[in-house]
């Protein structure tokens, strides 16, 4: 028998939900209506069955008496539409009466997982995330809900005269970041390729070319570890504003996050790895060499600094340089402590290859870094827009981390003139784990990357 190819003019089961809640119980009526979705419980009450069906809006009992709707031939996790009229049974639960019988509309050809106890196996849920959807109503609200907090960010930055644009994901050369790229090649051009790391380099040139206030909301892929705050494949939003600089930039996040969260969420108040924390600006604000000084571990000596790191109990041998060292001492000392929203602010010039000086100490960049929960959700600096000390920041790049690429096209397009810039990338994927509670980047992410299963 063929099934039909589609079910129109039907309903969202919460509004038909919302309709029969009226009623008073063991009474119903009003116009018929018609809803669609799976199957996902069924009791067989004599001459009577009881479905349960959900759609992506809810769920609500069915009601098939055999005299309207004769023998019930529905298995669980089929997909059926069915019309009848909205009714409270006597105990009070929302309710449609069926009055004609069910059309089958998809036939499950495997059992779904045990339907009381949902889908708990996390290794099952990341590797067959349908599953994970079909059995799991926190997943699929957790999928709205960041659905929600991204279109929130984008309709903020719309509201204040961005424009969102598209930069390339196969580049040429890689930048913008310290990272590990993935290398493909392209056989029409014979060349090697880069997926991107960061769309930095490509915004600034609009900026370069007048468009002011910039951003994209997209992937970015770096072949470097996981865990539970990292992934290769992730989604970054990166803005950059003309005629701004890092202060600005700080209390633009601010102002973004506690919005986005007012948006989404209806609140300020998040649980974050067993912490409430409180999302609302103004957020605490911490200058990186004071948060160092008062642990002891700011020197510019570098064997000082990996003295005071080992015997903290620090392996450091994978730190080649000081930059690497200061790195490791802010990732094991100060971001863990940094719970509530938090800026951490102008940082040494040897870790900023982007950021310009600060006036008092050219030693020291206008950059800062934010955290919530003890996790970094984003980076943002007071942008570089001299041609030369960009040309000798490559350079110094290149010297202190072998393989690291700098970018003579950039350094050309800013000799055109670029006015001065903030700008800054927030984790699309981090803020999404901080607004929904959970503590790994895998559950804010539909298809994970994983292992292959042996």
């Amino acid at each position: 028998m063929a099934l039909p190819k589609r079910y129109p003019e039907r309903d969202q089961i919460a509004a038909v939900r919302l309709e029969a809640e009226k009623f008073e119980p063991g009474t119903g009526g009003g116009e018929r209506r018609r809803v669609a979705g799976r199957v996902m419980a069924r009791r067989d009450m004599g001459k009577v069955v009881f479905l349960d069906l959900v759609d992506r809006s809810g769920k609500i009992q069915l009601l098939l008496a055999e005299d309207r709707t004769g023998s019930v031939d529905v298995d669980l996790g089929d997909i059926i539409g069915v019309s009848g009229t909205p009714a409270r049974t006597r105990r009070g639960e929302p309710s449609l009466n069926v009055e004609e019988p069910p059309v089958l509309l998809a036939k499950i050809k495997r059992s779904l997982p045990d339907t009381f106890h949902g889908l708990t196996d996390t290794e099952t849920r990341y590797r067959q995330r349908h599953l994970d959807l079909l059995m799991n109503e926190d997943t699929r609200a957790e999928v709205e809900l960041r659905a929600r907090m991204v279109a929130a960010i984008r309709h903020y930055l719309d509201e204040r005269g961005f424009l969102e644009v598209e930069t390339p994901i196969l580049q040429p050369r890689y930048g913008g970041a310290l990272a590990e790229p993935f290398v493909t090649h392209s056989n029409e051009l014979d060349t090697d390729l880069y997926l991107r790391i960061a769309s930095e380099l490509y915004l600034k040139r609009l900026i370069v070319g007048g468009l002011e206030r910039v951003y994209e909301l997209g992937r970015d892929f770096r072949n470097e570890s996981v865990s539970y705050k990292h992934a290769p494949e992730f989604t970054m939003v990166e803005w950059y504003e003309a005629y701004a600089d890092y202060n600005d930039t700080m209390a633009r996040i601010e102002e973004l996050v506690e919005t986005v969260a007012r948006e989404t969420l209806g609140t300020t108040k998040v649980t974050f790895r067993e912490h409430e924390v409180d999302l609302a600006a103004p957020w605490q604000r911490v200058k990186l060499i004071e948060a160092l000084e008062e642990r002891g571990l700011w020197t510019r000596d570098e064997d000082d600094l990996r003295k005071r790191l080992e015997e903290r109990g620090v392996d450091t041998s994978a730190n080649e340089s000081w930059s690497k060292l200061v790195d490791h001492a802010l990732s094991h000392f100060v971001e863990p402590e940094l719970v509530q929203p938090s800026i951490l602010y102008d940082y040494p010039v040897e870790l900023s290859p982007f950021a310009r000086a600060t006036d008092g100490d050219p030693s020291i960049v206008e950059r800062f870094e934010f955290f919530v929960g003890g996790m970094e959700l984003g980076n943002a600096f007071t942008e570089i827009n001299d041609p030369d000390e960009q040309a000798e920041r490559f350079a110094q790049q290149a010297a202190d981390a072998a393989g690291q690429q700098g970018d003579p096209d950039y350094v050309e397009a800013l000799a055109y003139g670029m006015p001065p810039t903030g700008g800054l990338g927030l984790g699309i994927d981090r803020l999404a784990m901080v607004l929904s509670g959970r503590d790994n980047i895998r559950d804010a992410i539909l298809f994970p990357a994983l292992r292959e299963r042996e």
